[in-house]
């Protein structure tokens, strides 16, 4: 009994340097570790750094944005390679490397959103809201600017365009992608005629805007005649654009469904149609809702094919079936392109901010919306 307790009794404890406790060698990766202060003090060392390197040739925030990246980012692999070991240094250089490329991606809609709201909020009022261009001319927009009055003229009319025709290319849109890519993953199974309609889709992903506003001109060119440009010209054109995102969103919603959801509904013998209709749809809502609001997010700023389809109008028309239409694109377009008044351009300027501003807040508007329809339509989770 002694000479197997004195077998199991742990040797000397003293051991050599770079030994473990149990006598092991120690690795590189438990031979050092940086301070916690470590990366707020290489980020304070790099913002000196980059300060003294942008000032030798003018200082600009942008060259002292890149040149502390760039110091940072380099420093902080250098150091951590050096105290932690290679492999802890090229942890901290890719992901380094991650977060500027997220800051850099940040930095356009950041700016975007800085400048609309510095250039659209003096313009968002409710004359600007709940009033059209109808009857603002030059002479009003000089006598403005001269007497120092607020400006005249909104963009109410473009906003009814706006809703009315993207409501409409939304109607048309959604069934038919929706039934689309219910036919590719449900019953198509890859089969000659599914794998057509993947290759159309695919061709309408990458056409252009301009094109399919032709496309819809000419269609009812044939149909109504060479005059025929209305608010419902522009929701078709609209809708060639929309189709293709949604059939591939909800393509992929579809699939990611299980297929033991599907087996088990079929085996309480639910027909086909229902088990989709009941069960694959409400799971895939959430992600469905998502393709959708994109596809009407991609559409809502088209400017070409409202220009060639539905033309543009001062006044308010809430008749899609007859008359042209504005759209806030458009409205925006014209603003800039030809302002009411050639030379105080300034009114026509704060209009177009204005608009752009607006716009912003619908495609915000439609992505809260979004969120809604999924969390309401999403089946619920039991215990």
């Amino acid at each position: 009994m002694s000479a197997v307790t004195t077998r199991n009794l742990p040797k000397n404890s003293s051991r050599k340097p770079g030994l473990t406790p149990n006598g092991r060698k120690r690795n590189s990766l438990s031979k050092g570790h940086l301070p916690r202060w470590a990366t707020p003090g290489i980020a304070a060392g790099s913002l000196i750094l980059g300060a003294a390197a942008s000032t030798l040739g003018g200082f600009s925030v942008v060259t002292f944005a890149i040149f502390t990246a760039i110091i940072f980012v380099v420093a902080s692999a250098i150091i951590t390679t050096v105290v932690e070991g290679s492999r802890r240094g090229k942890n901290a250089l890719a992901t380094h490397l991650v977060y500027a490329a997220f800051l850099l991606a940040l930095i356009p809609l950041v700016s975007v959103l800085f400048t609309v709201l510095q250039k659209g909020l003096p313009g968002i009022n409710m004359h600007f809201l709940f009033h059209s261009m109808n009857g603002v001319t030059g002479a009003i927009d000089n006598a403005s600017v001269e007497n120092g009055t607020p400006v005249l003229g909104g963009a109410y009319h473009a906003v009814v365009g706006t809703l009315l025709i993207t409501m409409w290319s939304t109607l048309i849109s959604v069934p038919v992608g929706m039934l689309t890519a219910i036919y590719l993953v449900e019953y198509g199974k890859n089969g000659p005629l599914a794998r057509a309609i993947t290759f159309f889709v695919d061709v309408m992903t990458g056409i252009p805007s301009i094109v399919a506003g032709l496309f819809a001109t000419a269609l009812f060119a044939v149909i109504m005649g060479p005059t025929a440009r209305m608010g419902i010209v522009a929701a078709v054109a609209l809708s060639v654009l929309m189709i293709p995102t949604v059939v591939r969103s909800t393509e992929e919603m579809l699939k990611i469904v299980p297929n033991e959801l599907r087996e088990a509904a079929y085996a309480l013998g639910v027909r086909k149609w229902r088990t989709i209709a009941k069960v694959v749809i409400p799971t895939a809502i959430s992600g469905i809702a998502s393709g959708v609001t994109l596809a009407i997010a991609r559409v809502i700023g088209e400017t070409a094919p409202i220009l060639v389809t539905a033309g543009l109008a001062n006044n308010i028309n809430v008749n899609v079936f007859g008359n042209w239409m504005a759209t806030l694109p458009t409205f925006i377009y014209y603003q800039i392109l030809t302002p009411t008044s050639p030379t105080n351009v300034d009114p026509s300027i704060q209009r177009a901010w204005a608009a752009a501003l607006l716009l912003i807040l619908m495609v915000m508007v439609l992505n809260l919306g979004a969120r809604l329809v999924a969390s309401l339509f999403a089946p619920k989770k039991g215990r």
